[in-house]
């Protein structure tokens, strides 16, 4: 199918970005990297009067390390991300988790904002930004606030954006000691949105005791979503393979994921009961 008619943008600031938005009363669409809007316009499941071109705003696709945070810009594309050395370094998950997503070439054009406003529940990255702890840097005529993503993804669905409002950065908060891994289930015969995907970060001390643990699951809820009834039946003991085992038993019975054509609900707490396992195996070893 072809797209329906629309206005094309092509900003060159924040500013005349975020004054398109307010003057287009919710109607506009905004591209990035294009590979989940350009889809919904074939298949003219939105008609927005406008498309909002991102891709000539420049300071959008930086990748920034200050004070332990790592700082990136919303037009990031994740093939960079992917191979960015000092990410490798300093917070080594997220690399590990875009390499989960879909293919390379899709990789090359998509972008972490979006990603993170797409919100598809079973993605990988609304789920480890939810891990992570991440802060969304929101841009609007009115000014700027920062959300936790806790608070950017709706119980019901989709994200609390306000019209008008434009995601620039999203900072991941320094992750000190923390030990994390990504661990998913694709779906059957294809590569794209897993099925089920977890996410699990833990901090030990020096006798082994797990001081910490933070636990995300995606393709479990009409959002990514924490798993903290794992991460307390963690927290106090030692890491071990029994003791990773009951917390990720802890973790998929609090979850209530809904059934689809592509697995019921049930089995879909199983697969996140094993990813999460797997997970923390990963984070042991």
């Amino acid at each position: 199918m072809k797209p329906p008619v629309f206005e094309y943008l092509e900003p060159r600031t924040v500013e005349d970005t975020v004054r398109i938005l307010a003057e287009s009363n919710g109607v506009a669409a905004l591209l990035a990297g294009g590979q989940s809007l350009l889809p919904l316009l074939n298949h003219r499941r939105i008609r927005p009067r406008a498309v909002v071109d991102l891709n000539r705003v420049p300071g959008l696709d930086s990748v920034r390390l200050v004070g332990g945070s790592v700082r990136i810009g919303a037009l990031t594309r994740l093939r960079a991300l992917e191979a960015h050395a000092a990410l490798a370094d300093v917070l080594p998950v997220l690399p590990q988790t875009v390499r989960l997503v879909a293919y390379p070439q899709i990789r090359s054009r998509g972008t972490l904002g979006g990603s993170l406003c797409h919100a598809d529940p079973a993605a990988e990255l609304p789920a480890l930004a939810m891990a992570l702890g991440a802060r969304l840097r929101l841009a609007a005529q009115s000014g700027e606030r920062t959300v936790e993503a806790a608070a950017f993804y709706h119980p019901r669905g989709g994200t609390t954006l306000r019209p008008g409002e434009l995601l620039t950065e999203v900072e991941f908060p320094p992750a000190e000691r923390f030990r994390w891994r990504f661990e998913e289930v694709p779906r059957a015969g294809q590569r794209g949105l897993p099925l089920v995907g977890a996410c699990a970060g833990v901090v030990r001390d020096t006798d082994g005791t797990v001081t910490r643990a933070r636990f995300a699951g995606s393709g479990v809820a009409a959002r990514p979503v924490r798993l903290p009834e794992g991460e307390h039946a963690l927290v106090g003991g030692p890491l071990t393979a029994a003791t990773a085992r009951a917390a990720a038993e802890a973790a998929a019975a609090s979850a209530a994921p809904p059934s689809d054509a592509h697995g019921s609900g049930d089995y879909r707490r199983a697969l996140l009961r094993t990813t999460l396992q797997r997970a923390l195996d990963e984070v042991r070893s």
